[in-house]
């Protein structure tokens, strides 16, 4: 068995060997990945939290994680309160939290690559207040004291045909090329994973889940671009595919890299390049502009190529997921499955249709009490059996080459209670409500949040999360910039405007602790919207939902919905059936259709 209390007890011993009076763990990489490879996984390692969000800070005599409202119960069931204090974010902050525990005097270690500078700043200044500093550490201590850490995967690098992608590298790092002239600026140092992905029309297998290679890319005013990656990984097709203008330099050669560009204005992105590069090219005598990556903008808006792709995804996974809803409804209720079993179930359903190259997270196949988990993860220490008065919940996707998908669905097993059928039904009005949305072109994503809260706010309801996150082609699940968010959840007020050509996800949820969980998501498209008698300046914009599957009648209370909502509900469902019925057959042929039922 895992003693993670050893494993705080090492690091200590590691950090005072250092003159080290502390030390701040966050979950990420050098690229500051939300999900990142297993070498990276310092968090997990040490306090055995599986989420994907958070950041640890230990101290000599006590230790603190720090997670969102998503993770509020999971973390007390992975991380032992006796050596953790729980601190939940944003209401609390790693900075405010060292300004009030570091004694005075003390020395706080950080990684400079794994922090952004206005990080650094924002700790580095609580720290001064009370009397203590924030020190950059050469080498991770923890990395010291993990002996069976793993190393950085070999996967090899496999090219994005531009047919699918849309549009060549070439014509990608031209763009590159002519914002850096509009910025005056001779480089721009690409450090997010699927960034450098999207620019070169490359994919890999560093990250579970999300095809993406461990690389750095710097792309030069004229186009040319360095492209640092473990040579072993770089294939003959990836050579003759990136050509000429892309130089090739092993991942190691990154940080010397910098020192180049003396007298130079060199852009890097604040939020997404770490505290080290940003000293790096100061320190060479560069001067650095803190710009956010241009590959994030024209990576969010879609292009016509990218959306088709997307659209023929959502075919073969929508038949895939409503195969395996059938299977939920028809075996589940007679006992012997459990959540394991059912994730392996969507699994192989997602597997026959011969296109699935990786799901696009970690299953959350979650029934009765787990489903109040946002991001419940099962394991085999977890796993718990499926059992009739339940709601079972599953939110999953896959990865083909053409298109992301990310979905949940709801199933009940056996009767619904009253109580679960009144929540359902207002997390479907929330729902309908950012579904059937128009609004001006720019307006952001923190403007129609309260869309979705509206219907579970009416019964002083609520949930923890945000309610969309953008996606990637063939790329990260969730994608920025463009979110749906209330400044009050994870990743605060979503300022990006929305624009056409984004995809974002629309899943607003209802979790009753310890006993169910709902949450209905689909992924939308926003397109332009025709505006008869208006009279805005602005164009306007709304969602085409692109994800099919049914929502799940027997959870529906229609006195709840109004004829809007109703006629959405039914539309929604006849394209579901006109769309998938040709994808399906038999039995799942004639289960579809008497799921997509007219409602009301």
């Amino acid at each position: 068995m895992t003693s993670y209390n050893n494993r705080l007890t090492a690091l200590r011993a590691e950090l005072a060997a250092r003159d080290l009076d502390g030390f701040v763990v966050p979950l990420t990489d050098e690229h500051m990945s939300e999900y990142a490879g297993g070498y990276a996984q310092r968090l997990g390692w040490l306090t055995g939290f599986g989420g994907s969000a958070g950041t640890a800070v230990v101290l000599a005599e006590t230790a603190a994680i720090f997670v969102d409202g998503r993770y509020a119960i999971q973390v007390r069931e992975q991380v032992d309160g006796a050596d953790w204090d729980y601190v939940g974010v944003p209401a609390h902050s790693v900075a405010s939290w060292l300004g009030a525990h570091a004694s005075a005097g003390a020395r706080i270690g950080y990684d400079p690559w794994l922090h952004t500078t206005g990080w650094v700043q924002q700790v580095g200044a609580a720290l001064g207040d009370a009397g203590a500093s924030l020190v950059a550490v050469d080498a991770n201590p923890v990395d010291a004291v993990w002996s069976d850490r793993p190393q950085p995967s070999d996967a090899l690098l496999k090219v994005q045909d531009d047919e699918v992608a849309g549009a060549g590298s070439a014509a990608k790092r031209a763009a590159i090329a002519d914002w850096l002239s509009a910025e005056r600026a001779d480089a721009v140092v690409l450090t997010a994973l699927d960034s450098v992905a999207w620019a070169l029309n490359i994919r890999g297998g560093d990250v579970d889940h999300t095809p993406v290679a461990r690389a750095y890319a710097i792309v030069h005013a004229d186009g040319a671009t360095d492209l640092f990656v473990e040579p072993g990984k770089v294939t003959d097709a990836v050579r003759r595919h990136l050509g000429n203008a892309v130089r090739l330099q092993p991942y190691t050669a990154f940080a010397g890299a910098l020192a180049q560009f003396a007298g130079k204005r060199v852009a890097a992105d604040p939020e997404r390049a770490v505290t080290a590069i940003h000293s790096a090219l100061a320190a060479a005598g560069a001067t650095v502009l803190a710009k956010r990556d241009p590959v994030v903008l024209a990576k969010a808006i879609k292009n016509p190529a990218e959306v088709a792709g997307h659209r023929a995804a959502s075919i073969r996974d929508g038949a895939a997921l409503t195969r395996f809803l059938r299977w939920v409804e028809e075996e589940c209720p007679n006992g012997g499955q459990t959540e394991l079993s059912a994730a392996a179930r969507l699994l192989a359903f997602r597997q026959e249709t011969g296109r699935l190259l990786d799901t696009s997270f970690s299953t959350i196949a979650a029934t009765g009490a787990h489903g109040a988990i946002p991001h419940y993860h099962v394991d085999e220490a977890s796993n718990a059996p499926i059992l009739p008065g339940q709601l079972f919940l599953i939110d999953s996707g896959g990865q083909y080459a053409d298109g992301t998908t990310d979905v949940t669905r709801v199933m009940p097993i056996g009767a619904p209670t009253a109580e679960m059928r009144d929540r359902f039904t207002r997390v479907l009005k929330g729902h309908i409500a950012i579904a059937s949305a128009v609004f001006p072109d720019g307006t952001l994503g923190g403007q129609i949040d309260a869309f979705a809260r509206r219907p579970l706010w009416e019964a002083g309801l609520d949930y923890g999360h945000g309610t969309g996150h953008g996606i990637g082609s063939y790329l990260a699940v969730h994608e920025g910039p463009q979110r749906i968010a209330s400044p009050d959840y994870p990743g605060g007020a979503a300022m990006e405007p929305l624009r056409a050509g984004m995809m974002l996800s629309n899943e607003p949820g209802y979790y009753k602790p310890g006993e169910y969980g709902i949450r209905i998501e689909n992924l939308v498209l926003i397109e332009p919207v025709s505006i008869a008698a208006g009279d805005l300046d602005r164009a306007m914009l709304g969602f085409e939902t692109l994800t099919l599957a049914p929502i799940e009648r027997d959870l529906i209370d229609p006195a709840l919905l109004t004829s809007d909502e109703l006629s959405w509900l039914n539309a929604y469902h006849a394209r579901v059936t006109e769309t998938l019925g040709p994808a399906l057959a038999g039995e799942d042929r004639a289960w579809l259709e008497r799921k997509c039922g007219r409602v009301g």
